[in-house]
């Protein structure tokens, strides 16, 4: 037996060591421990700490106590954002796209690793920035039930979920209900405005709330069936959102001192059905497919009666202005992916497919029907493997979007070529440098032939000639990691040439912000390091990151500068049944066109109690010691148009979050498995305020 186990942990061993991976391996008593954070050529492997497993709630709970660099998770409000403005990020579990509600119900028990995808290939398509994939053994036996129910103590804030799955032999059924609500009423708005006229007067306007208020009640709900063996895996989900009482806000605002009204209401249903399946033949190959279809109705109504008296009060610009809009979207979106797992090297291939069709309709002081139709084509192939200890990812993707409105039709063919080169300086050490010539396409909402009025001086305006843009991008990256100790030094530089940018028309003393593409040009580039060390192990974890960001637009007729750091820090202590955390980052400021955008800082408090394996408390503190923290920050520096706006809400400071979970199960065993799915749609198309 002795001997048996011997030979089993050498074996081990030497198999971890030629994956460059160095993840505990436990066998009986013996124990070998590495470190938890391992590079890959496309990004990191973390594998979380018992601590960490045990005191976390969801997934939402796990990846705050991460602190992955470049994203803000927090656990209270149930979101993920990127720090900067590269793109989106994107959430699996087992690499399908995960929803809050698979999140929330995520089986913590089976969590293997992590994998944070800082530089996607050409697999993911365009537009995702960072793929976070939570690996997680698969259920073959047993049920689980369980309920969060979460309260926010100093204002009208939660989230109420029910979630239930079962497994019996091959198949598994899930079932989760999510109730959102909030009513915000402390929420500020300042907005400090010139505008040049075409006389070279300037008109200067204070706009401000004086009572400002928006609520919600919403409720989602998944029901999903998933049938696997060894070798395949089909899975159908049907999941729907609707709004019980619509989106609201009602703002009493001022400008310059003469008071008026703002009101806006909207409210939106969306169905989806997801069909996936997966399977794996024989020599490393696989195949899988998906299919998506997703219904979006939407209606809303807004309402603004702002007027701006001119020289003694009796004359003004600006009157009542109100429209409703009734849209409704539909759309399917399907992928088909072959694999071929040889050695040294992994070959991908596939395509993605898809249609959608919107039906937007517009009364009042706004008459327009607005009919898009658009449809888009991706074909990708991929090689990933090693060269010696040099790891590699190569690839090219090719785009074509089509798209119509009336008389105006676009039809673009875009190629993708990226290149991903991994190596290992020391065996503690490692570069790594990444190619990329991407595309950018606006939202569907810009290219609408729709025009708003947003107050008396300033209308919104569609451009439905605006088309898509290269992107391109080159990233060096210097990694140390050891078994308590990880740091990495990235430089980061982004070219958009004729890329999609804001521009503001005057005409007759009234000011229209549109898009356009013309001879901008829109770059930036970066110097950032993060670091993150275990003080104690398993009892003390910090991190801290930073960088030095530098923007420069070029327009028709401007160019703009803007240099800037964002950084943040975290502290994570593991006290037995106790977890304890403070978080905090200042936010995420940039430039953009004539745009200079400030993403609010955050900072909480966290606080877990685990009672049992069934329950656990949690209190989050957010925006301690602070009355009015700043929520959003924007600057306008157009020739005709120079704005300071600010918004704070009250509600958001010293806010105050408490958190019951409890979560039984029964007869729970485990199997790996590999699938990717979920692709609901979200765009509606709606030009709005």
């Amino acid at each position: 037996m002795k001997r048996f186990l011997f030979c089993l942990l050498a074996v081990c061993t030497l198999t971890s060591a030629a994956q460059e991976t160095e993840k505990a391996v436990v066998l009986d008593e013996v124990t070998v421990k590495g470190a938890r954070t391992i590079q890959k050529v496309d990004g990191q492997w973390i594998y979380p700490s018992k601590q960490q497993i045990e005191n976390s709630a969801n997934g939402y709970s796990l990846l705050a106590k991460l602190t992955l660099p470049h994203i803000r998770v927090d656990e209270a409000m149930n979101s993920i954002t990127a720090l900067t403005n590269l793109g989106t990020v994107q959430v699996r579990i087992n690499d399908i796209i995960a929803s809050r509600e698979d999140l929330q119900t995520l089986d913590m028990q089976g969590i293997d690793h992590i994998e944070l995808i800082d530089n996607p290939g050409v697999r993911y398509g365009e537009g995702v920035a960072y793929i976070i994939n939570i690996k997680v053994k698969k259920p073959v036996s047993g049920y689980v039930v369980g309920t969060q129910l979460t309260n926010t103590l100093t204002t009208v804030n939660g989230n109420e979920s029910l979630f239930g799955k079962i497994n019996y032999g091959r198949s598994e059924f899930a079932l989760s209900y999510d109730l959102d609500y909030h009513n915000f009423k402390g929420e500020e708005y300042d907005e400090q405005a010139t505008y040049e006229l075409e006389s070279g007067d300037i008109t200067s306007i204070h706009r401000y709330s004086l009572d400002k208020q928006s609520k919600n009640v919403s409720h989602n709900a998944q029901l999903t069936y998933s049938l696997s063996d060894s070798n395949y895996v089909f899975q159908a989900k049907f999941s729907g959102n609707s709004d019980i009482q619509p989106q609201r806000s009602n703002a009493k605002m001022a400008i310059n001192d003469v008071p008026y009204d703002e009101r806006s209401s909207s409210s939106s249903s969306s169905p989806s059905l997801d069909l996936y399946y997966h399977q794996d033949f024989h020599c490393h190959q696989s195949l899988t497919a998906n299919i998506v279809g997703t219904y979006i109705k939407t209606t809303g109504d807004t309402e603004n009666n702002e007027r701006l008296w001119l020289g003694d009060g009796t004359s003004g610009i600006g009157a009542d202005y109100r429209y409703d809009i009734n849209g409704r979207t539909y759309s399917l979106w399907s992928e088909a992916i072959y694999e071929n797992r040889l050695k040294p090297f992994t070959i991908s291939a596939g395509t993605q497919y898809g249609q959608r069709y919107s039906h937007n309709i517009y009364q009042g002081d706004v008459e327009a029907t607005n009919d898009m139709h658009t449809s888009s084509l991706y074909l990708f192939s991929q090689l990933k493997g090693y060269l010696g200890k040099l790891s590699y990812m190569g690839g090219i993707g090719a785009s074509r979007r089509y798209y119509r409105q009336g008389d105006a039709t676009q039809d673009f063919w875009f190629f993708r070529p990226k290149f991903t080169i991994n190596y290992p300086l020391t065996n503690r050490l490692k570069v790594k440098y990444d190619f990329e010539i991407s595309q950018h396409t606006s939202q569907i909402a810009l290219v609408s032939n729709v025009s708003i009025k947003q107050n008396a001086m300033e209308t919104i305006l569609g451009n439905p000639d605006i088309h898509p843009n290269r992107v391109i991008s080159h990233q060096l990256k210097l990694s140390y990691s050891t078994p308590r100790f990880t740091s990495e030094l990235q430089g980061y530089y982004r070219l958009n040439p004729h890329c999609n940018m804001e521009k503001y028309i005057r005409k007759n003393d009234h000011f229209y912000q549109t898009q356009t593409n013309a001879d901008n040009e829109c770059n930036f580039f970066y110097i950032h390091t993060y670091n993150q060390w275990n003080i104690i192990p398993d009892k003390l974890t910090a991190t801290i990151y930073g960088g030095i960001y530098r923007f420069f637009n070029y327009g028709e007729d401007y160019t703009h500068t803007y240099t800037s750091f964002n950084g943040g820090s975290s502290l994570q202590a593991y006290l037995g049944r106790w977890t304890l955390g403070a978080y905090a980052d200042n936010g995420w400021n940039f430039m953009e066109g004539e745009h200079r955008g400030h993403q609010a800082p955050a900072w909480y408090i966290t606080c877990n109690y685990r009672i049992n394996d069934a329950f656990s408390i949690s209190l989050y503190a957010q925006h301690p010691f602070s009355q009015h923290p700043l929520t959003n920050k924007t600057e306008v520096v157009s020739r005709y148009v120079q704005k300071e706006i600010s918004q704070h809400c009250h509600d958001y400071g010293n806010m105050l979050t408490f958190k019951l979970s409890y979560r039984f199960d029964h007869g729970r065993k485990y199997r790996d498995i590999q699938r990717a799915m979920n692709h609901s749609d979200k765009e509606t198309g709606i030009l709005s305020k």
